[in-house]
């Protein structure tokens, strides 16, 4: 059960709110981690204003990495980070223990928070809620750190408004939830009308496509892609602020550039923009996801340059 302190943590004082983008994994034209880049990539995002960063998740082609690679990484990014801000770690596997293990070495290197899908493998394999639930219960008996539900439709996991909820004001660590589903905001709503206090943070996901009406909904935190926090923190802070209709403009005025990265870019977005401000050497992806195609990245590009965003001029 949650403890009287975790109790006291409410969303109108989250420990972690804002813009927590993705940090892109950054390879070689061969294919070999390019730790050199990954630096200048985390430096980059930090200077153009994001709040925190999440490192390992989908967007940063975890599931190309092997178990080593994911230590470098972690120990690297954090190392490299410093403290300067906050660091969400992925460590999203099926077997519950392995889960623990992971989320228990990322705490202890530094790791604010760890973000985690529901028990899943491939196109047909998943566990009941009663599985669910004690995965995340074991998870959370491993680790004092707080732990983000990510509720994707990657995991093909049906996850209701009502489990979730549950979750929270059960299990100790349980306390943010990252909601990609469709219907966001309907959910979102939905989860903190059920939750209450134990709903710390209920955040935007899916590259900010649905941002808008998700803070409407009671949003205060943006996992998005990495290349232009600096637009999203435009979002962000006048909403905070409580400025919506400065918020509206914001939104959409970057809305073009989001919308490129939700339906055309995807997964590369990221490094495509950064590529070409000279941020990091190549935006190759690992074999055999696929590169951008040439059509898309140029497209992108032209959306970017009219937007004007930092990654275009970082380093000059």
């Amino acid at each position: 059960m949650k403890t009287i302190e975790a109790q006291m943590i409410s969303p109108s004082s989250p420990r972690y709110r804002g813009v927590y983008p993705v940090v892109p994994t950054t390879f070689t034209e061969s294919g070999e981690l390019d730790l050199e880049s990954q630096k200048r990539c985390v430096d980059f995002m930090i200077d153009a204003g994001s709040t925190g960063l999440c490192i390992l998740a989908n967007f940063s082609e975890q599931f190309v990495l092997s178990d080593s690679e994911r230590e470098v990484l972690t120990s690297t990014i954090l190392e490299h980070v410093k403290g300067r801000i906050p660091v969400i770690v992925t460590t999203t596997h099926f077997g519950t223990q392995v889960c623990a293990q992971r989320s228990k070495r990322a705490q202890d290197a530094g790791a604010a928070m760890v973000m985690v899908m529901p028990p899943y493998h491939g196109a047909t394999i998943r566990v009941p809620e009663e599985q669910i639930y004690e995965f995340y219960a074991r998870l959370s008996d491993a680790i004092d750190i707080p732990i983000m539900i990510q509720d994707a439709p990657v995991s093909g996991t049906p996850l209701s408004a009502a489990f979730l909820a549950r979750m929270a004001r059960e299990i100790e660590n349980v306390a943010y939830f990252k909601i990609e589903t469709p219907g966001a905001a309907s959910k979102l709503r939905e989860l903190i009308r059920l939750g209450g206090a134990a709903i710390e943070g209920p955040w935007d996901g899916e590259e900010a496509i649905t941002l808008l009406p998700d803070l409407h909904a009671g949003a205060t935190g943006a996992m998005t892609g990495g290349a232009f926090p600096d637009g999203i923190r435009q979002i962000m802070d006048a909403w905070t602020a409580g400025d919506v209709d400065a918020a509206t403009q914001a939104y959409q005025h970057w809305l073009p550039l989001i919308n490129y990265e939700n339906r055309q870019g995807g997964i590369l977005t990221a490094k495509a923009l950064m590529k070409a401000g000279g941020v990091i050497a190549s935006d190759a992806p690992r074999h055999p996801f696929p590169s951008m195609h040439p059509e898309v990245r140029r497209g992108l590009l032209d959306t970017a340059k009219r937007l004007d965003p930092l990654v275009l001029r970082w380093t000059r």
